[in-house]
């Protein structure tokens, strides 16, 4: 399975926050303010994430092949978008998306076909996933985790999770672009898709494993 490349796998365009957050450098409290003007496409990092996925696993982009119709270019986008993020198809039974050279190109082309077809903010809060918040992450749970995360094959390519980004409490969904140990320590590199303006920011996060 090829490892999902930054940028040319991951979209053009930014799920938008509601609130710009900082750190007060007098009382270290995070303080927030909403957007002035209000942003139009939010709360979606789940569903950027998804679609992410879902483009890595199921399609196949063609740079020399003749752009598709507006209508089948429609139907071959929903096609993929129904097909699960957490499965990855054969090669064989990817669908082509001839014009294109990858995703990042793609996105930027047709921007306001894939907002309207990924779906809506609700879905970044009904995650089938997320029930797992509800309870508490022992050490050892968490040190489990961080492992498969380089060992299992399934974990290693890209993956929608939920983080807290230091130094601010900000629950979001990332894609891991890879993961390595490094020491103590599990290097993992994800792609932050609430960058304004641009979803294509990376961040590295250290986590540490018991010795």
């Amino acid at each position: 399975m090829r490892r999902l490349t930054h940028p040319q796998d991951t979209l053009a365009y930014a799920n938008e926050t509601v609130w710009t957050y900082a750190r007060d450098p007098v009382t270290g409290r995070q303080v927030h303010q909403k957007r002035v003007p209000e942003p139009e496409y939010t709360l979606r990092c789940f569903v950027l994430a998804r679609v992410v996925k879902q483009f890595h696993h199921h399609a196949r982009f063609d740079p020399v092949g003749a752009a598709l119709p507006a209508g089948e270019l429609g139907r071959r986008t929903r096609a993929v978008l129904k097909r699960s993020p957490r499965a990855r198809c054969d090669d064989a039974d990817r669908i082509v998306l001839p014009g294109f050279a990858n995703l990042r190109e793609f996105s930027r082309a047709h921007e306001a076909l894939l907002k309207r077809e990924a779906g809506g903010a609700w879905q970044s809060y009904f995650q089938r996933g997320h029930w797992r918040m509800l309870f508490p992450f022992s050490r050892r749970s968490q040190e489990r985790e961080a492992r498969q995360m380089t060992t299992k094959p399934s974990r290693q390519c890209v993956t929608e999770s939920s983080t807290f980004m230091a130094p601010l409490s900000l629950m979001s969904g990332v894609v891991r672009l890879g993961s390595a140990e490094s020491g103590h320590s599990l290097v993992t590199n994800s792609i932050n898709l609430n960058a304004s303006g641009n979803s294509s920011d990376t961040s590295t996060t250290w986590i540490g494993l018991q010795v």
